[in-house]
């Protein structure tokens, strides 16, 4: 007489028990899981199916992704990591394996927006929104965000490059004066020489003022603003942000400064721009991408 099918998800509960069967009572789990223990006994005695045996060793390799991107990769980033590693399986045999296993990726959150007061010039918005660019250094975005501590505020400005989505230029400050933005665009210039290379920001004061302009006239960079209150004009530089405090800030109070500022280095120079991978990108980090582009 045939036995009866396990369903996936009682099965992830039985591998449960078995795991942690030196820790706690058999009987225990089985009743706090919801499940029968006589047919978690028969199920024990049961050899494990070929298709079990190569889930449990999958679920190994998703688990070990998972855990080397802290808990950020959902199933098609992970699906990729095995893919590179030679593994032939489906992007939804990950899913399923990871919705049954209770592994699920971080996500967002909402966060407040306003609105800011007119820049002392009036700048156009030269991007219009044409955030895929064909050359490195065609055109860069920037903004700026802030960090909660037990210090005060932590501001954080970045600029990235839109070819490949590298975060090429990063400043942060416990105020928000305009040397915030010019520090971090100055290490922009300083890695990437740019000729003529658009810069967009939004409409804040650190913009708009007489310093920026000058800075970016003396280094041939043409200036281009968001309209007011317009947060999709500068969309792409707004979803690293939301990145970041999702993969790492991860709604934290920081308990200095410095932490904050350290924690975001290691973000931007040791993930997001070395090993992250980056949808737009089909996949791949922007370092990656840059230097297949390189090659061509």
């Amino acid at each position: 007489m045939p036995t009866k099918a396990v369903s996936l998800r009682t099965r992830a509960k039985y591998e449960f028990i078995r795991n942690n069967e030196n820790q706690f009572a058999v009987e225990t789990m089985c009743r706090l899981l919801g499940v029968v223990r006589s047919g978690y006994y028969a199920w024990r005695s049961r050899p494990l199916s070929r298709r079990a045996q190569e889930d449990a060793r999958l679920l190994r390799l998703i688990r070990a992704s998972f855990t080397a991107s802290q808990g950020i990769y959902g199933a098609p980033r992970i699906f990729l990591d095995l893919r590179e590693a030679g593994e032939t399986c489906s992007k939804h045999r990950v899913a399923r394996l990871m919705r049954v296993n209770g592994l699920r990726a971080l996500h967002g959150y909402r966060t407040r927006r306003w609105s800011v007061g007119k820049p002392s010039v009036a700048i156009p918005n030269l991007l219009q929104r044409k955030f895929t660019v064909t050359r490195r250094n065609k055109a860069w975005v920037t903004d700026i965000t802030y960090i909660r501590t037990w210090q005060g505020w932590l501001y954080l400005a970045v600029v990235m490059d839109l070819f490949s989505r590298k975060i090429v230029g990063w400043a942060t400050a416990p105020t928000l004066h305009r040397e915030l933005a010019l520090d971090a665009v100055l290490m922009a210039v300083r890695q990437r020489r740019p000729k003529g290379t658009l810069i967009h920001s939004d409409q804040g004061t650190q913009y708009g003022s007489d310093a920026w302009r000058r800075f970016c006239r003396s280094h041939r960079l043409e200036p281009s603003m968001s309209r007011k209150g317009n947060c999709w004009d500068n969309a792409v530089a707004e979803s690293f942000f939301s990145s970041l405090k999702k993969e790492r800030i991860k709604k934290q109070i920081f308990r200095n400064r410095q932490l904050a500022s350290e924690a975001s280095a290691t973000y931007i120079d040791d993930f997001y721009n070395s090993t992250r991978r980056h949808s737009h990108l089909g996949g791949v980090s922007p370092a990656q991408f840059e230097a297949v582009q390189k090659r061509r």
